[in-house]
């Protein structure tokens, strides 16, 4: 069965509220054009689609299929990760697999 990212991410989130975790998502907004953007300043390009705090802070990047990490997601991973931070990509595999609960609910 074939998910969407939006289905996917709306899974994680209420399992992240299940295991009482704080989420925050920016939505993006359609312009007049039809172009799909999240409004963001500064470094924000790029950020994680989920930023997830409970006793500790993940940062998780929601993918679906074979699509890839852009530039500027690969850099923020990179930063948070130097930084000594958690950081996941979650795809329909490790929804499957359980490796999304595993992680929030330990």
């Amino acid at each position: 069965m074939k998910i969407s990212e939006k289905e996917l991410q709306a899974s994680i989130i209420e399992m992240g509220r299940f295991y009482g975790w704080r989420i925050a998502h920016f939505t993006s907004v359609t312009d007049s054009r039809g172009f799909s953007r999240t409004p963001v300043s500064a470094d924000g390009k790029g950020f994680p689609d989920l930023c997830m705090v409970r006793d500790r802070i993940i940062f998780v990047e929601v993918k679906v299929g074979y699509n890839k990490l852009r530039a500027e997601q690969e850099e923020w991973r990179d930063a948070i990760i130097l930084a000594g931070g958690e950081w996941y990509i979650f795809r329909e595999k490790e929804w499957a697999e359980g490796l999304v609960e595993r992680v929030l609910s330990v």
